[in-house]
């Protein structure tokens, strides 16, 4: 009964200090578009992915600001912009990060002594502030399948939509060896270690792209890996 009654004891301590959901997840960071109906944005997000897709490069600089931020640790500028992100080839990290940030919704974040800036992918303006996001990720569509391995020839553990969960591994290979799917490894509590596609979950610090609407119009204020401040 003394033996009973301890385990029974260290159980509910155990719920107690956990206070999440039952599969880990963290809350639910569902589809967002704060500029859906902004005519203008709409127009010159079509304008500037039209140029990504051609390589026009004088359009893409001629909407960046003059300050543009290029990550934390990096030196602002378009100078830099242009050496970092590899504008002046046509196989440059810029081409393919952008219409990435630009393929899900945006939103609104608020920085400090700054103006309001618009921000894709959305998780930046929206992610939790108690939600450490440099350990946790969102899944990005509805029911997400959940493998038991990298692979999808596994069981299927679970199916998840738009939760927040923790990520052990961002960039897990396929167990084929030949197959280039590649695979995120995430905890949930009840069914242990999963793995998820990596084009299904999202993270809240990946590279991200800050506009500011002025008279000129839409101007690029921001590009590379995202930060809150």
């Amino acid at each position: 009964m003394l033996r009973f009654s301890a385990r029974l004891v260290a159980l509910m301590l155990v719920m107690a200090a956990y206070s999440g959901p039952l599969h880990s997840q963290e809350g639910k960071m569902e589809p967002h578009d704060e500029a859906l109906t902004d005519a203008s944005w709409a127009a010159f997000r079509a304008r500037l992915l039209t140029a990504v897709e051609k390589r026009d490069r004088q359009f893409v600089l001629s909407v960046l600001d003059p300050g543009i931020r290029n990550g934390a640790a990096a030196p602002r500028g378009i100078a830099e912009f242009r050496k970092q992100w590899e504008l002046d080839s046509n196989s440059g990290v810029f081409w393919s990060l952008l219409p990435s940030a630009l393929s899900v919704g945006s939103a609104y974040l608020e920085r400090r002594n700054r103006p309001r800036e618009l921000c894709a992918p959305y998780l930046l303006g929206k992610w939790p502030v108690s939600v450490d996001p440099s350990v946790y990720g969102a899944i990005s569509a509805r029911d997400t399948m959940v493998k038991a391995g990298p692979s999808w020839d596994t069981d299927t553990l679970t199916r998840l939509s738009y939760e927040i969960v923790r990520v052990t591994d961002w960039e897990v290979p396929d167990l084929d060896p030949g197959f280039k799917q590649n695979w995120v490894r995430i905890r949930l509590l009840k069914e242990g270690t999963g793995f998820v596609p990596e084009e299904q979950i999202r993270s809240p610090i990946e590279h991200s792209a800050c506009f500011i609407r002025t008279a000129r119009g839409w101007r690029m204020t921001v590009f590379g890996p995202a930060g809150r401040d």
